[in-house]
């Protein structure tokens, strides 16, 4: 029984082709599926932040921010880091200049005195009314490559795996 070995061509830095033997166990990462919506997301949320970006003086993550905000108000820092799954470095700096440019506000909590809640700012809501309907068209715009079934499908497998990448952040991943 021989073994056919899957070969790639890759070129070197200054250009030249070579052929690459594969190893079976060699990850594939064009097809590694955390990969791909990596990549899937960092195309879609820059295509978009293009619409937004120097119009409103807003990054990827403080847009993000702002949707969160937009839609449930009165959170906190720790909030969004768990509706976000962005790190807290991240939140923190895009709560910084959101506040800087007056997007956003801070204030006591007054059921929790110790805990501050962050809201959009009347500006922040204007942008935000701007911008949703942006988005809105890049995602039908996106999703129009699929008919309604791949829709249903794909919001279906999208639930399963979240529920699963949430399992493992809840116990831990599989060792």
């Amino acid at each position: 029984m021989t073994v056919e070995k899957d070969t790639r061509e890759i070129k070197d830095r200054e250009g030249t082709d070579h052929i690459d033997a594969m190893r079976p166990d060699d990850l594939r990462l064009e097809k590694f599926l955390p990969y791909r919506l990596s990549v899937l997301s960092n195309r879609v949320s820059n295509a978009i932040a293009q619409a937004y970006g120097a119009r409103f003086d807003l990054t990827i993550p403080a847009w993000r921010v702002m949707a969160i905000l937009g839609r449930f108000p009165n959170l906190s820092a720790a909030d969004l880091v768990e509706q976000t799954a962005m790190d807290k470095v991240a939140i923190s700096r895009a709560v910084s200049i959101l506040i800087k440019n007056d997007y956003i506000t801070r204030s006591e909590d007054p059921a929790d005195r110790r805990r501050q809640v962050l809201n959009l700012s009347e500006i922040g809501r204007d942008v935000y009314d701007r911008i949703v309907p942006l988005a809105q068209q890049y995602e039908n715009d996106l999703m129009a490559s699929l008919s309604d079934d791949e829709r249903s499908q794909l919001d279906s497998i999208i639930e399963k795996l979240m529920s699963r990448a949430q399992d493992w952040a809840n116990r831990g991943l599989i060792d």
